[in-house]
């Protein structure tokens, strides 16, 4: 790693090194993918971890949780461990030095907000390609954590061979069992220098990390703070958003999307200074979030100078994230999207329920070990989304598919149908996602449609779904 050593590597995060100074010749990885020389990061490891990560050849290993009999293995087994009391500080570091490493002259593109960032980054990845750029996202990683709170993206980067640009998401706040990580969304810009920082919406998510729209603005807006690139792409029909046009630096340039500015959404299409761009039946998705993060991504690519052919051919043929919006099926027509919050369960269900010309089967997975407050604003947010609308509305627990992290607990569930009981909803729970989708499938006519919601709870939907229709 060019010179770097664990010594060095325990001052870049506020960490303690147990065990020798010693050369870290490798990149920054996971565990499961360590070899010879490679540094790995883990939020928490045991004498496992350990033992998997010296039998590997891992040069050090970086914790903020040494469990069990983790230090004396360690030290049995002559590895360094950096104890930190930030892990994402090392993540930070590890970014930035694959960065600078492996990618110097790169084109960055960060991407952040509480709704619309998955989508967002993921069309701007889509605009550089057909641009020319060999680009980089982490939008489509295999890690879970596709928001840099592990290495995985600092060991793709490494990975990667000949990189020209990167469009990143970062999530705006992180955190395990309600300890929230203070200033993450600034932490992991600082750490990837963009030139361009996209600032989608605010909204409230992850209620126990944040739990108010101050406190999100707060985050978000962290990202400004020490920004040395050219231009801040800002929603502006998001007046929380808006409103952080007074915090960019002077010497960068803002670019406002969304109603009365220079990249809006109007019948025909989408429009660049009065000029129609690319006509609504060229987007691949109508709804209105959809649009909102179509119109993000168009305006950083009209700031990078992108000629605008080349951004109409990209958005016309871009395929969607998985569970983002995604078809699964068009006879009936399932939908199947990662609403998991209020603001996007809302926007979901409304986009939904201008599709079918029969009943939207509503499949809804509350979301488990996140507590009662967000539970009961999802609650409320589905309540007010079906009134007025012929629905028919199935909850589940997936007690089938999830892991001890997202099990549903008792007082979870009970607020959520308490909510729906005061708004008059009518409603039928399932513990299990298969019993839930089996219901869901019975019900459902040909001219009705099945919307599927939910975080992890409902991620192996698509398959199961599968599996019953080809039966």
């Amino acid at each position: 790693m060019r010179g770097l050593t664990t010594a060095y590597l325990a001052g870049q995060c506020h960490g303690k090194l147990i065990g020798a100074d010693q050369p870290i010749t490798g990149i920054f990885n996971i565990l499961k993918d360590a070899k010879k020389g490679d540094a790995v990061i883990r939020h928490w490891i045991d004498e496992t971890g350990v033992e998997i990560a010296s039998s590997k050849g891992a040069s050090c290993v970086v914790t903020q949780d040494a469990r069990n009999s983790a230090l004396d293995i360690a030290q049995k087994l002559n590895i360094p461990l950096i104890l930190t009391e930030k892990i994402e500080l090392a993540n930070a570091f590890a970014i930035s030095w694959a960065l600078e490493t492996f990618a110097p002259d790169s084109l960055r593109i960060v991407v952040t907000g509480t709704n619309g960032k998955s989508t967002t980054t993921h069309m701007i990845y889509t605009i550089l390609q057909e641009a020319g750029y060999i680009t980089h996202t982490n939008t489509d990683s295999e890690s879970e954590f596709n928001t840099l709170i592990d290495p995985m993206v600092a060991k793709q980067i490494a990975e990667f061979k000949d990189m020209e640009a990167v469009a990143l998401e970062v999530s705006e706040v992180q955190g395990w069992e309600n300890r929230n990580m203070k200033d993450h969304a600034r932490l992991m810009t600082s750490a990837i220098q963009p030139q361009i920082v996209v600032l989608t919406n605010v909204a409230l998510d992850h209620i126990g990390l944040v739990n108010t729209i101050e406190e999100a603005s707060k985050e978000i807006s962290g990202v400004l703070d020490g920004f040395r690139g050219d231009f801040v792409v800002l929603n502006h029909d998001d007046p929380v958003i808006r409103n952080m046009q007074q915090l960019v630096p002077s010497e960068a340039q803002v670019t406002f999307y969304g109603s009365h500015t220079d990249v809006e959404y109007q019948e025909p299409g989408i429009f660049y200074q009065d000029t129609l761009l690319i006509p609504t039946e060229d987007l691949p998705f109508k709804s209105p979030h959809f649009i909102q993060n179509t119109l993000a991504a168009v305006s950083t690519a009209l700031a990078l100078n992108i000629n605008p052919n080349i951004i109409k051919k990209a958005v016309k043929s871009y395929q969607p994230l998985k569970r983002r919006f995604s078809i699964l099926n068009t006879d009936p027509l399932i939908i199947d999207d990662f609403a998991h919050n209020p603001d996007g369960i809302k926007a979901t269900i409304n986009s939904a329920a201008q599709l079918t010309s029969g009943k939207l089967h509503l499949v809804c997975a509350i979301r488990g070990s996140r507590g009662t407050s967000l539970n009961q604003l999802n609650a409320q947010a589905v309540a007010d989304a079906i009134k007025g609308i012929d629905y028919n509305l199935i909850l589940t627990s997936s007690q089938d598919v999830v892991d001890n992290a997202n099990w549903v607990k008792p007082r979870e569930k009970k607020l959520f149908i308490e909510v729906l009981h005061k708004e008059g909803i009518n409603y039928l729970h399932c513990e299990t996602l298969s019993e839930s989708l089996e219901k869901a499938l019975k019900s459902t006519k040909k001219e009705d449609t099945i919307l599927l919601i939910g975080a992890q709870g409902m991620d192996p939907a698509a398959s199961i779904l599968k599996d019953m229709i080809n039966q």
